[in-house]
């Protein structure tokens, strides 16, 4: 059934959609190959910051569609000057956006990082493994984490002028 924008199909459930004219030319991904795709867009984004981190990262020139130049390795700043379409590219964008919102800082490494469990997840699909499992297995991961981090934290009395400002500096030294 053909109509004036495009052309009604059924996905594989039976569920109608309407192929409009522009998307007839694109291929439509399913199952471990749009996983795959998603993947990419991630670590796309994860590749471009991972050369500004750590204290011998790279500056980014940016230059805004006005022609503004903007020169930075600062994270947040890259991110939200990047325009980017795949919606999963996005994510990671609003991932460090969240994180400079919350936190104030690491909106680099929280992209690589991610940018590195994309990778990972995707030598495992390789390997044949579910997605469920996958997460399943990042979930008991990031469990574990937690309990280590928990275990090896410094606890220290609030009143511990000395201890606030060995702190404060460590966070004050990487803007």
């Amino acid at each position: 059934m053909a109509t004036a924008a495009g052309q009604l199909l059924f996905d594989e459930s039976g569920q109608p959609f309407i192929l409009i004219r522009e998307q007839e030319r694109q291929k439509r991904l399913t199952g471990v190959e749009a996983l795959k795709s998603h993947i990419l867009a991630a670590k796309q984004v994860a590749n471009t910051l991972k050369t500004s981190l750590g204290p011998r990262g790279l500056d980014k020139m940016l230059v805004s569609p006005d022609g503004e130049v903007t020169i930075t390795n600062d994270g947040a700043t890259i991110m939200k000057n990047m325009d980017v379409e795949h919606h999963v590219a996005k994510l990671m964008v609003e991932l460090s956006q969240s994180q400079d919102d919350e936190i104030g800082d690491g909106t680099t490494g929280v992209v690589v990082l991610a940018g590195a469990l994309m990778e990972q997840a995707e030598s495992l699909l390789d390997k044949g493994i579910h997605q469920t499992k996958i997460a399943d297995g990042f979930e008991m991961a990031c469990k574990k984490a937690l309990e280590v981090l928990d275990s090896i934290a410094e606890k220290f009395p609030i009143d511990n002028r000395e201890a606030l400002i060995r702190c404060a500096m460590t966070s004050l030294g990487s803007k």
